[in-house]
């Protein structure tokens, strides 16, 4: 599974986020995301990935495909 179908896949499961409204250029905001569903998020990427996000800052505003671009680039350390 690509890091955007993990991502995508928690989303759905954890948020009730309707598959068809994640497009990558929306921010997350738009997704009905704030601040404490984002720190659950993070949490739930990385207990999912095992991966450690804490250095990353991750706001309302940020997209879709920015939030993908950076777990990516984390799971592939």
């Amino acid at each position: 599974m690509s890091t955007a179908e993990e991502i995508n896949t928690l989303l759905v499961a954890n948020f009730g986020t309707d598959p068809r409204a994640i497009r990558p250029e929306m921010a997350l905001r738009q997704l009905s995301l704030d601040s404490l569903a984002l720190e659950e998020l993070r949490l739930l990427i990385e207990e999912r990935l095992g991966i450690d996000l804490d250095d990353v800052p991750l706001t309302s505003r940020d997209t879709v495909a920015e939030l993908v671009a950076v777990v990516h680039r984390k799971a592939a350390a």
